[in-house]
């Protein structure tokens, strides 16, 4: 009994420093190339100055936080996707028709109904 415990604590401890190692090299190595393409990139087409490694790691940061979400899939885009999927299917076709007549077209206005579209041609 008392093996098994150890062996836990050891795999969940191995884990854990595995974890940690993984989080920082993806740091190092996110950092360093945001130093080395601003350094290379920045200085010549906009006359900034160049990067420290630790303003790198905080301009990557700072796009994560603006522009990610720490990994995995944006959240709102698939749920948004199922979503609607399912009022989709709940919908009658005289409420499918209506739902596609109230989206705008691409090109501005909107989409006028199959009846009109027809009668205009």
């Amino acid at each position: 009994m008392a093996d098994k415990v150890v062996r836990g604590i050891t795999t969940w401890a191995g884990r854990l420093f595995a974890m940690a190692l993984i989080v920082f090299v993806f740091i190092v190595a996110g950092g360093e190339a945001v130093l080395q393409l601003w350094n290379w990139l920045a200085p010549s087409l906009f006359g900034w100055k160049a990067i420290t490694f630790w303003q790198a790691v905080g301009i990557l940061t700072l796009c994560r936080i603006l522009f990610g979400n720490f990994g995995g899939r944006p959240m709102w885009r698939s749920d948004f996707r199922r979503r609607m999927s399912e009022r989709w299917q709940n919908m009658t076709p005289e409420e499918r028709e209506k739902f596609k007549r109230g989206i705008p077209s691409p090109c501005g206005g909107v989409i006028p109904p199959s009846g009109e579209a027809k009668e205009q041609a």
